[in-house]
């Protein structure tokens, strides 16, 4: 029974999808895949309205089976604790993705993009009108009318 427990819980965590921190990696992988890339600006640890964000729609079960078919999903996350800090080199990577695509740094920022670089739609906040449906419905709205 364990074993199969196991591999259930295993088998849900591998379909959902990730969040990935390099962005040339996710432009390969939206072209190869045409999928748009979704990227979202956040201050995982200090940032109320970024937290909220990930864990009431990026998180939950509707908006992780559409990413999955969909989208490439990128974070660039700037966090301010010691403890939490990033790599050098993530650290540069994140603020050159800001400088190009959240320049006012406004946290959160979400950005759809295409394969290409080039911004599409951005969601900037956590507006309370937001909901998992809603996102879900305005990307939708965005990649078919590309198409």
């Amino acid at each position: 029974m364990k074993f199969i427990t196991s591999l259930l819980i295993s088998t849900l965590w591998l379909a959902a999808p990730q969040w990935g921190n390099d962005f040339s990696k996710a432009q390969n992988e939206a072209n190869q895949a045409h999928k748009y890339i979704l990227l979202n600006f956040c201050g995982s640890d200090w940032c109320g309205p970024c937290i909220k964000l990930k864990k009431d729609i990026f998180e939950s079960a509707d908006f992780e089976q559409y990413a999955s078919q969909h989208l490439v999903l990128v974070r660039a996350d700037f966090p301010r604790l010691k403890k939490n800090q990033l790599e050098a080199k993530l650290t540069f990577h994140n603020e050159s993705l800001a400088d190009k695509y959240n320049s006012q740094g406004k946290f959160p920022l979400t950005v759809l993009v295409d394969a290409h670089g080039k911004v599409v739609k951005e969601w900037e906040g956590y507006p309370a009108s937001m909901s998992t449906q809603s996102l879900i419905n305005d990307i939708d709205a965005v990649i078919n009318s590309k198409q």
